[in-house]
């Protein structure tokens, strides 16, 4: 049985992938510019430095979303990422409760 791809569709899609890692990791770095600053850790310079490198990123980001059509497709799949996230999270901050669930039969969602 042949397998057929559609080339666009897989490039999009590829895309769509690289570009919310970017966005996650980049929220991840900007979460950490806000602990260091607060913490004192970042001169004036490197305040400006990392806050206009993130600027750029972002700014890059909604051009290459905006460019390629994907700027939906990229927040459904943040969306969803988002909460896996917060069921792993909630998971291992009440896992008494998921046990019980478990035991009972009944699964979250």
């Amino acid at each position: 049985m042949a397998i057929t791809v559609d080339e666009n569709s897989l490039k999009n899609g590829v895309l769509t992938l690289v570009v919310t890692l970017v966005e996650v990791i980049q929220e991840a770095l900007e979460r950490q510019a806000v602990r260091r600053m607060e913490g004192g850790d970042l001169s004036t310079e490197e305040l400006n430095r990392l806050g206009d490198a993130l600027l750029e990123l972002d700014e890059a980001m909604e051009e290459i979303k905006a460019e390629h059509g994907i700027t939906a497709s990229v927040a459904d799949l943040h969306r969803g990422l988002d909460e896996v996230v917060d069921e792993v999270v909630d998971r291992l901050a009440n896992p008494a409760r998921w046990a019980d669930e478990i035991e009972s039969g009944g699964e979250r969602r």
